[in-house]
């Protein structure tokens, strides 16, 4: 599988706010958070790499909303849930259709979504809703 959708699941381990560019300060509750994006480039899911390089403190360059939050030492990755589809936006309305506590704004601006990142008290429930998501998006495009 060269590219497609992916939906990150990140583990928030304090309270605090982020400064997250043009979005401003963003105060993230301790927590599970749910990312939806879409690696369609050349590069495909190397994108989810590049993620986890920024959660990890190799790559310290900030071009994306989610750049902001991985960056943060308080934010680990966890699962990752990838679709061989473009079916970002479905996913992600999904998501907050589901999950309910999106964060506005987020990871959306070129397109019509109202967030591309939900949060999530537990972790098990979250990656369900993502699993549910992708399954259900996949289904119905196909």
């Amino acid at each position: 599988m060269d590219g497609g959708t992916y939906t990150l699941v990140l583990e928030r381990e304090t309270d605090g706010p982020i400064q997250v560019g043009a979005l401003g300060d963003i105060a993230f509750p301790a927590g599970w958070y749910a990312y939806t994006g879409s690696a369609l480039g050349s590069g495909g899911f190397s994108r989810v790499e590049r993620h986890r390089a920024v959660a990890s403190g190799e790559n310290g360059a900030r071009h994306w909303h989610i750049d902001y939050l991985l960056g943060d030492d308080a934010t680990s990755v966890g699962t990752v849930v990838t679709t061989a589809a473009d079916i970002e936006c479905v996913v992600a309305r999904r998501l907050v259709d589901a999950v309910g506590d999106a964060v506005p704004d987020f990871g959306c601006s070129d397109c019509g979504c109202r967030s591309h990142l939900v949060g999530c008290a537990g972790c098990e429930e979250l990656v369900a809703a993502v699993e549910r998501a992708h399954d259900v998006a996949s289904s119905e495009r196909g």
